[in-house]
């Protein structure tokens, strides 16, 4: 059991295959943060979705979540719906403390990231 979790989460596709970049980078994460349980949640069409996943974790035991949307912007869905599942699973679970970060792509070390790849592929 970890107190902490970390909960990317992600908006979903039919494809199987596209979901295969998150699961390495939750791997990358669980390696980088051994005292913290880095899961995977999604908006639609894949499973498991976050107010499972938050439920999980709080059956698990863990006091501090923080989900981190790893959506490039802050488009409709994490300004309406993410704040209303948020909202579902914090009543659900009100010993919880439950943290969202914004979409990894309003952070401007990650836009620096991304604008380096663009950059190398510059031939």
């Amino acid at each position: 059991m970890a107190a902490r979790a970390l909960v990317l989460f992600a908006h979903g596709a039919r494809d199987a295959r596209w979901r295969e970049p998150f699961d390495r980078l939750k791997d990358r994460l669980s390696a980088q943060q051994p005292d913290v349980d880095v899961r995977l949640a999604f908006l639609e069409l894949m499973a498991p979705d976050l107010p499972g996943t938050i439920d999980d974790l709080a059956a698990a035991g863990t006091h501090r979540i923080t989900v981190v949307p790893v959506f490039f912007g802050q488009g409709g869905h994490l300004r309406r719906d993410l704040p209303a599942l948020v909202a579902q699973c914090a009543q659900a679970h009100p010993t919880l403390s439950i943290h969202c970060a914004d979409a990894v792509g309003e952070d401007d070390a990650v836009l620096d990231a991304i604008a380096g790849y663009c950059a190398r592929q510059l031939s």
